[in-house]
């Protein structure tokens, strides 16, 4: 039976079927219910069979957070699996995990049992065949490679996904052949023009930045010019997103070089004047104004009654954090 309301045909159930999808609601739970009485009890018993492992699965498919279940799934295959296996057979025990995984996260992006489950695999994953009297390292290199791809696989479906970021950046940390780190430059240049508000796609970046800054092999003067450039576009593009405001002042650190801290003020400035009701243009402008009258101008009246005057604009402004502006202004009376 339906009706139309709204010009939207509802289905009414009759009392009938609402009485038999309870009951097969209710089976589903008897069944859910007896198979984790069923799987625990062999986890208390410490029973690592191939029964009790293929329990585990049918279990994690329908719970997926059940780590309880995780950490025995992985207890079965250390004591009872591997011991019996050959390490190629090791090998393809964990490829198939890993399968299983993929196939899950595709419906559960952000359970973090998954990922941490996917982590522990790669890490047991044997060398490889050996040539010659030494270990190949192919699977364990197979691996890793294939990690790297689900992750940007994973990214591309929600590239704000912080579980794929984190397993992305564990993955490039410890893949036995390290990719220069200028790759993942490119990468992250890719998803900050897709998208401008992706703020795991900057916070990478920053780690990225670093890591070549500290090995010498980009100029920290230079590619710091050209990251303000980078940051610059995204706050006139959009000047309300916070994401590159946060990298923007990562970028200025504690505001010790004082031409810089200027030059960004003005630029900050000239948009505020195109976007007058921009908060973070405000905050900004404080925030850095701050930096100059504890680093380089402590005794600038002027630089105070600016901060002052943006901090009385904010708490009209921003009335949720009036009290924090408020401390603020406090602050630059003393």
């Amino acid at each position: 039976m339906s009706i139309e309301q709204h010009n939207v045909k509802r289905n009414i159930q009759t009392p009938q079927a609402l009485a038999e999808k309870k009951q097969r609601e209710k089976s589903k739970i008897d069944e859910f219910l007896a198979l984790t009485d069923d799987v625990l009890s062999r986890k208390k018993k410490e029973e690592w069979s191939d029964d009790a492992f293929e329990l585990t699965q049918r279990l994690l498919q329908i719970n997926p957070e059940f780590y309880t279940v995780w950490n025995y799934r992985r207890n079965i295959l250390l004591n009872g699996i591997f011991p019996h296996s050959t390490p190629e057979q090791i090998n393809n025990i964990l490829s198939n995990e890993l399968s299983l995984t993929t196939t899950s996260l595709k419906a559960n992006p952000k359970v973090y049992w998954i990922w941490n489950h996917r982590c522990w695999c790669l890490e047991n994953v044997p060398d490889g065949p050996e040539r010659n009297g030494v270990p190949s390292m192919e699977w364990r290199q197979a691996n890793w490679d294939k990690e790297l791809f689900v992750a940007e696989r994973m990214l591309d479906a929600d590239a704000r996904n912080f579980h794929a970021w984190n397993y992305r950046r564990y993955v490039l940390a410890n893949m036995p052949t390290r990719r220069p780190e200028a790759s993942e430059l490119a990468y992250t240049s890719r998803k900050i023009g897709a998208n401008f508000s992706n703020f795991s796609a900057w916070h990478q970046r920053s780690k990225t930045l670093v890591g070549l800054w500290e090995s010498g092999q980009l100029d920290p003067i230079q590619s710091r010019d050209d990251e303000f450039e980078l940051v610059s576009n995204a706050l006139y593009t959009d000047p309300d997103d916070q994401s590159a405001w946060i990298y923007h002042r990562w970028l200025i650190g504690s505001g010790e070089n004082k031409s810089r801290l200027e030059r960004e003020i003005q630029l900050i400035f000239e948009l505020l004047q195109e976007q007058p009701d921009s908060k973070w243009c405000m905050e900004s402008l404080v925030h850095y104004k701050r930096l100059l009258l504890q680093n380089h101008s402590p005794d600038s009246q002027t630089l105070k009654q600016e901060c002052v005057e943006l901090l009385s604009q904010l708490m009209d402004l921003d009335a949720v954090r009036y009290s924090r502006y408020q401390d603020l202004k406090r602050d630059l009376d003393q």
